[in-house]
């Protein structure tokens, strides 16, 4: 788990070919299984409804009796039992940390497939990154590893998560 563009889904993905191990993307699901983008999903159902589906696919992602990598979307740890729910579902739960200044300068390109951001003006974006950040961080950090990904490059990380599996 981390926040939006800590790249839970691309180092997921490496960590799970990495260790042989089948990986699941909760949002890619979510937007599987509603038919439609996440973006499209907050636009046109809202935000209330995109959490509570959320939390269902959650639970359900997490009672497959598999050992997988699961990339939880950004806030997916913050509403309702979503964090009980993956703490006590895996001994192993990340947080991919990075400074507020790598994240915006991250998810300045990306503005458009980012809800929460897409009509943001550029300058704001550190901004707000750093209270939502701080709204977040009392989640994120209960994770059961704080890996902090400043400096490293994509395989590196992937070593350092790896490590912590063994």
């Amino acid at each position: 788990m981390g926040y939006m563009g800590s790249g839970k889904s691309t180092i997921g993905k490496l960590l799970a070919n990495e260790m042989g191990l089948r990986f699941f993307d909760l949002d890619a699901y979510i937007s599987e299984q509603e038919g439609l983008p996440i973006p499209d999903i907050f636009d046109q159902k809202g935000e209330i409804y995109f959490r509570k589906r959320e939390s269902e696919h959650l639970v359900g992602v997490l009672d497959q009796e598999e050992a997988l990598v699961l990339a939880v979307g950004g806030g997916t740890p913050c509403y309702g039992t979503n964090l009980q729910t993956i703490l006590e579902a895996s001994p192993n739960v990340f947080y991919l940390k990075y400074p507020i200044v790598e994240l915006a300068s991250r998810l300045s390109m990306e503005r458009e497939q980012r809800p929460l951001i897409k009509d943001l003006e550029a300058a704001s974006l550190q901004e707000f990154i750093a209270k939502h950040l701080f709204e977040r961080r009392a989640y994120y950090e209960q994770a059961h590893h704080i890996v902090d990904g400043q400096g490293l490059d994509k395989m590196a990380l992937v070593q350092e998560l790896a490590k912590l599996l063994v």
